[in-house]
């Protein structure tokens, strides 16, 4: 059994939103395309309250992108995105959600961030993807979506450590790409077995 888990397909990560990845949005064509091939489709949403503590904007005198430690590590600090309710939150208008079988929201804990599917960034409080996965049969993983360097990365490494034989589609992915995140993230994922093509 095979699932595709689609990474934050949403406006805020696409070209005019507050956290836009460059061309994030020319990834939705293939994503709807490759649905029919999977088994399951399962859709990540970051969905965060407006005052969370990964907004550079709950931090007095520090700018988006700066960095700080957090009670669960280091911690990049973000523009306000994805709030919950709002059109940056929603996902992309030509994106096919009638195919998604599940849609798991993430990064709704005030107080910790949320980039991989399966774990908040603590690597230990878990989403219960992993849960609905094994429930269901499902052993192979292709991963595609937004953005490449972070939740796609973060949610493919604990995925490989969970056991699943993971994919991620390269060209259906798009990458922040600050200060050498993509590269950073590749190694990452190559480490823990993950296959990029």
């Amino acid at each position: 059994m095979s699932a595709l888990i689609v990474i934050d397909v949403q406006n805020d990560f696409c070209p005019g939103g507050n956290l836009a990845v460059p061309t994030g949005d020319a990834v939705v064509a293939q994503i709807n395309a490759m649905m029919p091939a999977f088994d399951a489709v399962i859709l990540t949403q970051d969905w965060h309250p407006g005052d969370h503590s990964s907004f550079a904007s709950q931090h007095a005198g520090k700018a988006p992108m700066e960095q700080i430690q957090m009670p669960y590590g280091p911690q990049v600090l973000w523009p306000d995105h994805c709030v919950q309710g709002s059109d940056g939150a929603s996902f992309h208008p030509d994106l096919n959600l009638d195919r998604a079988d599940m849609i798991l929201r993430k990064g709704y804990r005030r107080l910790i961030d949320s980039y991989s599917a399966f774990f908040e960034n603590d690597h230990t409080t878990p989403t219960g993807l992993d849960g609905y996965l094994r429930s269901r049969g499902i052993k192979d993983l292709t991963l595609v979506g937004l953005a490449f360097d972070f939740c796609v990365a973060f949610s493919a490494v604990d995925a490989a450590r969970l056991g699943y034989n993971v994919t991620v589609l390269r060209d259906a992915t798009r990458a922040i790409d600050f200060d050498g995140s993509a590269r950073a993230a590749q190694i990452a994922m190559q480490a823990d077995g993950v296959t990029l093509i």
